[in-house]
């Protein structure tokens, strides 16, 4: 018996984000976690390298990371780039673009809210979604 498995594999280019099946994806995540969980408890350190290499290249692991991001409360703040993935094409375009290599930090978005009192302000860094992605607008 032979089970579908795209934790490793990788995506078709046309790939559209609400036909992800974000069960599989949290099961494939999940486990993977689980997996890495356990060799550092049994201190096999290259087994641990070898699951988060596999982890953090994986469909299953940027698509989670990128849903993760996309969901929470300032997900409508653009960061110094400007770039708000607002759209499930740029969701996805995202997702195939996010790699280890080339990767470069940029400085965070320095911006000063008001307090609850409405005297003083305090400090916002705003990160930058990805520094390669401005081309997804």
């Amino acid at each position: 018996m032979t089970t579908e498995n795209s934790v490793g594999a990788a995506p078709d280019a046309t790939m559209d984000w609400q036909a992800i099946n974000w069960r599989q994806v949290h099961q494939n995540v999940r486990r993977l976690q689980i997996r890495i969980v356990k060799a550092t408890q049994e201190g096999r350190w290259g087994k641990v390298k070898a699951l988060q290499h596999l982890l953090t290249r994986s469909f299953s692991g940027r698509a989670l990371a990128v849903r993760r991001v996309m969901e929470n409360q300032g997900k409508r703040t653009p960061g110094v780039d400007g770039v708000v993935w607002d759209s499930p094409k740029k969701k996805i375009e995202a997702v195939l673009t996010l790699r280890q290599r080339g990767y470069q930090t940029l400085p965070l978005r320095r911006i000063y809210i008001l307090k609850n009192n409405g005297k003083d302000r305090r400090p916002l860094s705003i990160p930058m979604v990805h520094s390669y992605c401005t081309s997804i607008q």
